[in-house]
């Protein structure tokens, strides 16, 4: 699978309140993802990974720097309606920001995280829904 996305501004912007309903700038993804079942095992593997270029917030004149970021699951299904398994994310700012003084450097983030899930499909009259 290839992917595009975009973000567009929304919502309310102010650079001087604490908590605002936007993030006053502009984004675009791209990145693939591949997933690979066995349904005779019953094991999974999904990945997705991918860019995000961020535009500058037009309030703070301030632009994000370019992140990678990948995704994973990997899952053993028990029964068709229930799976076990581990996901985890990992994100990591690969250019700096810009637009306000470097006080404390090229600001790049990083996260990494990882958890156990079990999930169950079930049935709410004739649709399938999924519970993570």
């Amino acid at each position: 699978m290839v992917y595009a996305a975009g973000d567009i501004p929304v919502g309310d912007y102010n650079p001087n309140r604490l908590s605002n309903i936007g993030i006053g700038h502009g984004a675009i993804d791209l990145g693939g993802g591949y997933t690979y079942f066995n349904p005779v095992t019953g094991d999974e593997f999904s990945g997705v990974a991918g860019f995000t270029y961020n535009f500058k917030n037009p309030d703070t004149q301030y632009q994000s720097g370019i992140d990678f970021h990948f995704d994973w699951g990997v899952s053993h299904f028990l029964s068709k309606q229930v799976f076990v398994g581990f996901v985890g994310y990992a994100y990591q700012q690969v250019t700096d920001d810009f637009g306000q003084p470097a006080v404390l450097g090229g600001f790049r983030s990083r996260v990494l995280a990882s958890a156990r899930n079990l999930d169950i499909f079930f049935r709410l009259g004739t649709t399938r829904h999924f519970s993570a």
